[in-house]
């Protein structure tokens, strides 16, 4: 189940350029995001993935300027909506463009739905607001967009408070709401985390099928490579604060090229020949952001790093193939391995 993007629609909706978020803090000023540089058309559903810390969720709250409301944030480089530097807006405006053109699906439901008011409230309230709705025709299309997410009974559902509902019910409420105004592009950070598979797989079929319907772009935030090779375009790696990858699914998936991918790619559980066998893991921890390696950022956990890799940061770099980049310095060694995802020590 994948987007129904067309591949001549190549004009990005999102274009964020060598985008830097930081933060001051008592011990100084930390980067949060550094550089990161991507895309995301008309209709394309693309993955942001990475372990939790990379800056995956700072960089897609970063878009609606999110984190501005609890702490003081550095901002370099550009995230242009269309043809508007979101960064340069000024609030009023931003305010506008929040919800209507770009909406947020949270990973907690729970947290971000207000528990003091039912679900009609929450949803009308943003159709009063942007569409200018009375109250009246803002309940008629709240049962309507209820009854799009799949939710059984929407007249019912939408007397409801969130905390008679189950997670994927609040859910299903939340993509409701951000889908109320027709949004061109749903960020949908970890949307799927607190659900169990089952749950899981409908809010990722839902998402998908409402990307096909309304012709929606996705930004898809994940630390889980399973989730995101069903639904995505395409994927970005994050590892501290940078891209370190990023190419279409299915290269990804059989021609991996950075240690890091490779790594995520093999810590994937697998049922045929596994049994008995250690998963694996990543070795070592993430650096504090208060001591990022000099070079490449991955290079104290990497077996194919050098003195280059700990001395000198490698760039974003094209490989050869289509819309494939990679930062390391040694992807065409480990591209002559088969399919990319052996290893020194295999």
């Amino acid at each position: 189940m994948k987007s129904n993007m067309k591949q001549n629609e190549k004009t990005p909706l999102l274009n964020v350029k060598n985008l830097k978020v930081q933060f001051e803090t008592d011990r100084g000023r930390v980067t949060a995001v550094d550089n990161v540089s991507f895309s995301v058309n008309p209709g394309e559903i693309v993955g942001i993935v990475g372990e939790s810390g990379c800056g995956k969720s700072v960089m897609s709250q970063t878009i609606l300027r999110l984190l501005e409301h609890t702490d003081p944030v550095i901002y370099d480089g550009q995230v242009m909506f269309r043809d508007i530097d979101i960064l340069k807006m000024n609030l009023k405006d931003l305010h506008t463009l929040r919800g209507n053109d770009i909406a947020v699906i949270f990973q907690d439901p729970l947290t971000s739905l207000n528990p003091v008011y039912t679900v009609a409230n929450q949803i009308e309230e943003v159709l009063i607001l942007h569409k200018s709705m009375k109250k009246k025709q803002a309940l008629s299309r709240t049962i309507e967009l209820l009854e799009l997410t799949g939710i059984p009974d929407p007249a019912r559902c939408a007397n409801q408070y969130p905390h008679e509902l189950s997670g994927g019910m609040q859910q299903r409420v939340m993509i409701a709401m951000a889908l109320a105004c027709e949004p061109k592009l749903l960020i949908a950070d970890e949307p799927t985390t607190a659900l169990d598979v089952t749950i899981q797989a409908q809010i990722l079929e839902l998402i998908v099928d409402l990307n096909k319907k309304l012709g929606m772009a996705v930004l898809f935030i994940s630390h889980d490579l399973g989730v995101v090779t069903k639904i995505c375009d395409s994927v970005r790696v994050m590892y501290l604060g940078q891209i370190v990858e990023e190419t279409s699914t299915e290269v990804l998936f059989t021609q991996p090229l950075h240690p890091y991918t490779i790594g995520l790619i093999r810590s994937i559980p697998r049922m045929e020949g596994e049994r008995g066998k250690e998963l694996y893991v990543i070795k070592g921890t993430v650096p504090s952001l208060f001591n990022v390696p000099e070079g490449c950022h991955f290079c104290t956990r990497c077996e194919w790093a050098d003195q280059k890799c700990f001395t000198q940061e490698p760039p974003l770099t094209e490989t050869g193939f289509d819309d494939h980049r990679v930062k390391c310095w040694h992807f065409r060694e480990i591209a002559c391995l088969d399919k990319g995802v052996g290893g020194r020590n295999e």
